[in-house]
Order: structure tokens, then sequence, then C-alpha cells
């Protein structure tokens, strides 16, 4: 009966080998697929990174309030890419399983992820240059602008050992939210699995490279034609954006792959008879 109205989930042994398979086929998407998901993707985490900027421009909110609501909005963009389909850059950290199996090489796993980072920026740079135009900064007396411009001037101001850790513990519960939407059946399954991960990263201030895609590009075009006045803000460019993302994807990729993907590979996947298996 349960199975037939969709109460039930899958048992963490099955995510293992559903996150595996899923890798495989990730691995070996043609590229044109690959690039126009990644681009879907990116697209749709700066919807969530806008949504995010909209909700916390909102001065009579409390601190915890807005980073717990903001984190709430933000989590539409993961929910987008899981029920609607794209390719993320963090998301897919997880192939590293299918790797630690044997599934996949190394060259697969490393084609995945250049493709996919790249269309993931072209995506989120792209809708925030629709969103730019758009004239949707402009909202709340401008507050929404200043938000942008404050949010991208925290993320260039952070030292990068701090962007790095940062990045780990995004990533570890970005993946964790993916992890728990395989077990659902449903799109309510799915989007509850994911909005609770996300708001919390989201709430404590941890950094994920693709959001970052968003965020520097829409304030740095808002610097360039429309300076908003953000006291202490220095002006942010393409170098402190390259910055932040190297050491942030460093960190997405070591909170993903090496904290979920290959724990959950040692405690479900691997097995202690396997003979060793080449990689190419």
């Amino acid at each position: 009966m349960s199975d037939f109205y969709g109460f039930d989930t899958y048992a963490p042994h099955e995510i293992a080998e559903r996150v595996e398979n899923v890798g495989v086929a990730k691995a070996r998407l043609p590229f044109i697929s690959l690039a126009m998901l990644g681009m879907l993707a990116g697209a749709f985490i700066g919807m969530g990174a806008m949504y995010f900027t909209l909700v916390t421009s909102d001065a009579t909110l409390g601190f915890a309030a807005a980073r717990v609501l903001g984190g709430v909005a933000f989590s539409l963009g993961l929910v987008l890419v899981i029920v609607a389909g794209a390719e993320l850059f963090t998301g897919n950290n997880l192939i590293a399983m299918a790797w630690a199996e044997g599934k996949v090489s190394t060259f697969e796993v490393l084609r995945n992820w250049a493709i996919v980072c790249a269309a993931n920026f072209v995506g989120a740079a792209g809708l925030a240059v629709i969103v730019f135009f758009s004239g949707h900064l402009g909202m709340n007396g401008g507050a929404v602008a200043l938000q942008a411009v404050k949010i991208a001037a925290a993320k260039a101001a952070l030292p990068g050992v701090e962007a790095f850790y940062l990045g780990v513990m995004c990533n570890i519960l970005v993946c964790m939210a993916v992890w728990m939407a395989f077990a659902g059946r449903s799109v309510i399954d799915k989007a509850i699995a994911i909005v609770f991960p996300i708001s919390a990263f989201v709430a404590a201030g941890f950094e994920h490279s693709i959001a970052n895609m968003y965020f520097f590009p829409i304030a740095i075009l808002q610097q360039a034609y429309y300076p908003v006045v953000a006291p202490g803000v220095e002006l942010i460019d393409a170098a402190h954006m390259l910055r932040n993302l190297a050491f942030v994807i460093a960190g997405n990729i070591v909170g993903g792959s090496a904290l979920v993907a290959l724990v959950y590979h040692i405690v479900y996947r691997r097995s202690a008879t396997a003979k060793p298996k080449d990689r190419k």
C-alpha cells in the first residue's frame, strides 16, 4: 500500500547505488547536452541567489530571520535543478562515488566537472545580465541593488583559507541535499529533503561557487552602471571574483567529493574482496 501512495523512501544503501549509477550516466553525457544542462543549472541557482538578495534586502527583518528566510528562498535553485533537470557542478561532485568504484575514469570525471562548471558560469552570469538590465535591482527603493553589492563585497573580502573552508562546509550540505533528494519518490519528497540543508548552508554564510557566479557579475554590473553608496565597500572587479572562485571551488570539491561521496562509498559500496581497478 505504501508503495502505491509513494510514502516510502529509498534506503541509504539504495540511494548509494542510485547515486553511483546516475554518476556513470552523467560522466558520459554528450558535450552539447552537458553544456546546455549546465547553463540551465547556473541560471536556476542564479534565480535562487536573486530571491535570496530580494529577501535579505528588507531591513525590517532581524539578522536570524533574514538569514533563514533568505536560505529558504535560495533553496528554489536546487529544487529547480533536481526536479526540472540540470547539471550542477557542486552536486556532480557525487560522481566521485562512481569513480571510486572504478565505473568511470579520472578523465571522465574531470571532463564532466570542467564542462559543467564553465556552463554553470555562463548560465549564472547570463542570468545576472538579464536581471540587471530588467531593472529588478531598483526594487525596494534601490535596497536590492545595495544588498547585491554588499553580498559580493563581503565575499570579495574573505581570506582565501576562510573561503576554502566555507566552501567545504557548503558542499557537504549541498551534496547531502542531493543525496536525500535521491531518497524521495515524489516532488514533495525531494523539495522537503532539499530545503533544510540548503537553507542551513545559506543561513550559516557558507560559500557556494555557482551562486557566487551570479553574485559577483551582478554586483560588478551595478557598480559599473549605477554605483550605489555602500560605506566601506570597495570597487569589485573580475580579479576579486576569480580569487574567490578559486578557493571556493576547491573547497566545494573537497566537501562534496571527499567528505560525502567517498565516505558513503566506503560505507555502502566498497567491497572488501574487490580487486583493485585500473584507471585510465
